[in-house]
């Protein structure tokens, strides 16, 4: 029998559609291969072909030499610049302003041939210790509002090259989905005076049947009203409103539960195209009791198509508790 399971936090509404119970074997995907071969822009050698490092960690050499073991770079063909000044306009009754705000990339690894999944867990920590830096120094800019990392693994989920890399977008405003968390969060602990995602926390941790990893400091779910298959949300344990307070242990731990997802993932879907996205504060926000950063890891599985588009909902074919199961049973990497 198909369910309709609603979000705790945003209200948003999915059908589990459980007549179209999908293994993980019965999706039609492409599996992500790496060919190389090509020139490169991100590989050592090849820094002068990028803009000017704005952060680099590395064992030897000078900026924008090789060297490194972490590269962030200005995206070459941004979305936003951080040049110009944040002027708002109005047409008529239609909002405008200029595109004001950073768009970079983090480069993984100077090793071409390996996936985020493949680089070892210091490696792994390193990328977050980048985007951490990152966000502290770029919170400074006043203009800012929101900064968003996200990682697109594979061309069909959106991915222009296959060198292991990652994106940070600093935006002049908080996106819609990101205050729809917030408002969401809000509404909850104003009721309860608690934090829905520490009840989550709490109350999937005692049940289990949607854990897939925990440790410490993290619990890696399929979340209850999934919207895509094989969806895996990474919370801690602890409460914390904005990412960039992580201290040393937290990062540590997070790098080994983010490679253990990624490969229990490829291991069951064959190394699919996947996202994943950090969901934390707004970074001139002091620290919210109600709202909790984690990471939202999804693999391209299924898509988005006239219903979705028409409704705002999504139907999801495989229930969290049988994908939660599949990834346990993956056994750790």
């Amino acid at each position: 029998m198909p369910e309709l399971r609603k979000d705790p936090v945003t209200g948003r509404w999915v059908i589990i559609a459980s007549d179209r119970s999908r293994r993980p074997s019965d999706f039609s995907r492409e599996t992500v291969t790496l060919h190389g071969g090509r020139f490169c822009p991100f590989c050592p050698g090849n820094e002068l072909k990028t803009p000017p490092e704005v952060l680099s960690y590395r064992s030897h050499g000078e900026p924008n030499q090789p060297g490194w073991s972490v590269r962030v770079v200005p995206n070459k063909f941004p979305a936003l610049r951080v040049e110009g000044t944040l002027e708002r306009h109005g047409e008529g009754m239609y909002d405008k302003m200029d595109g004001v705000g950073a768009h970079e990339v983090i480069i993984e690894s100077p090793e071409h041939m390996t996936t985020f999944g493949g680089l070892p867990e210091k490696q792994i920590e390193s990328v977050f210790w980048a985007f951490r830096d990152r966000t502290l120094d770029l919170k400074r800019d006043l203009r800012l509002r929101y900064i968003l990392f996200f990682k697109n693994h594979g061309e069909p989920a959106g991915a222009s090259l296959e060198h292991s890399h990652s994106q940070l977008i600093a935006l002049p405003v908080v996106p819609k989905r990101v205050l729809e968390e917030l408002e969401g969060a809000k509404r909850y602990y104003d009721f309860k005076e608690r934090c829905v995602y520490c009840d989550m926390v709490r109350q999937e941790a005692e049940s289990g049947s949607r854990v897939v990893v925990e440790t410490e400091h993290f619990l890696a779910i399929a979340p209850y009203a999934p919207r895509f298959p094989f969806e895996t949300w990474i919370i801690p344990r602890r409460h914390s409103s904005h990412f960039e307070t992580a201290d040393a242990p937290l990062l540590e731990n997070l790098a080994w539960v983010m490679r253990t997802v990624i490969r229990k993932q490829d291991r069951v879907l064959e190394c699919p195209p996947y996202n994943f996205v950090m969901h934390t504060a707004p970074v001139h926000e002091s620290h919210m009791p109600h709202y909790h950063w984690h990471i939202e890891v999804i693999p391209k599985l299924t898509k988005v198509a006239g219903f979705e588009w028409g409704t705002g909902f999504y139907l999801n074919p495989t229930p969290p508790e049988e994908a939660a199961r599949y990834l346990r049973d993956a056994g750790l990497a």
